[in-house]
């Protein structure tokens, strides 16, 4: 079975996860609450959606 002949080293191995490095999200305002949100989603706090309550929620 093939194995490495040599040892990766580090600058090799922290090359190669030049990429892995996570994006934050675009997060937008509610039109409605102004609650930060992703685009495209209900609002979780006022369940609006595209200026429409898509969503009823319980008030506790």
């Amino acid at each position: 079975m093939p194995v490495p002949k040599r040892r990766t080293g580090k600058a090799k191995k922290n090359m190669r996860r030049s990429h892995h490095a996570l994006s934050t999200p675009n997060l937008i305002e509610c039109p409605d609450c102004g609650e930060r949100i992703l685009p495209h989603r209900v609002c979780p706090k006022c369940g609006h959606y595209k200026a429409r309550l898509r969503v009823s929620l319980k008030e506790d």
